[in-house]
């Protein structure tokens, strides 16, 4: 068992100005999926310039924030709106939706894709190894925050929160969604690969690996569980990932169309 040291979220407050951890991971996430568009980019035959990725990580952060807000509201705080209609622009007490957020950069890579006179299917497999750094700091954000605990368990490795040990889920999240999720898809981009594999690759890795951990995950107070002490709204959410995921590779390596992101 490890005492959780209760980490204070905000790094570094100058009057009247507060800069928050989670805010702080965002800024990793964003820079580091920068940093490895621009290699990427800069790798022999590929069609992007430094330029492109400039452009595009700057649409899929808004794609990213909008998405995530809007997400959370509609999933998981429609209670909260009802109680107060200026809910969704208190973006300062918190509530982002990875699901809503991969949403929104879809519209947004979609709109880049549209300006560019690019293939959509190329621009998301062109971002796809990206945002694993990214969802890893988030993860580490949430640890930081003490918030999207665990089930109570007796694991060694498990946090003593308010006198209960749980299972720190997030850093399990950060481990499957974020690590192992760059790490495979980074080396399964690293050579030209058909036409959506890799954004189904990434699909199918985190669809698995957030299903898996919510059931470990204790959800939401104000939703709870869908099915008895089981099913969940991030399981719900990460089923049609993992369909759509699967239904993506069978299709690339069915008609194993070359990926436009490549020189022919």
């Amino acid at each position: 068992m490890i005492k959780y040291p209760g980490i204070d979220p905000i790094a570094l407050q100058l009057g009247p100005v507060r800069i928050h951890w989670y805010g702080i991971m965002y800024l990793v996430g964003f820079v580091a999926g920068w940093w490895l568009g621009r290699r990427r980019a800069a790798q022999p035959g590929s069609t992007w310039k430094a330029q492109d990725v400039d452009d595009v990580i700057f649409f899929a952060m808004l794609g990213v924030i909008l998405g995530g807000r809007v997400g959370y509201v509609l999933f998981y705080g429609l209670g909260y709106w009802a109680l107060d209609p200026l809910y969704p622009l208190k973006i300062w007490e918190g509530g982002m939706s990875f699901h809503g957020g991969l949403i929104g950069v879809a519209v947004a890579l979609w709109l880049f894709a549209w300006r560019r006179r690019r293939r959509t299917a190329d621009v998301y497999d062109f971002l796809a190894p990206l945002p694993g750094i990214g969802l890893l700091a988030g993860r580490v954000g949430n640890f930081i925050n003490g918030e999207l605990w665990g089930s109570e368990t007796t694991v060694p490795w498990g946090f003593e929160v308010d006198g209960v040990v749980r299972h720190p889920t997030q850093l399990y999240e950060a481990a499957l969604e974020g690590l192992l999720l760059f790490v495979v898809v980074w080396w399964f981009t690293s050579k030209p690969r058909p036409r959506l594999a890799p954004t189904g690759l990434f699909l199918v890795i985190y669809g698995v690996s957030r299903m898996l951990v919510e059931f470990w995950r204790v959800p939401d107070a104000h939703i709870g569980y869908f099915a008895g002490n089981w099913l969940t709204m991030g399981q719900l959410l990460s089923l049609p990932l993992l369909v759509t995921g699967l239904a993506m590779l069978a299709w690339a390596y069915t008609r194993r169309e070359p990926s436009g992101n490549y020189a022919r």
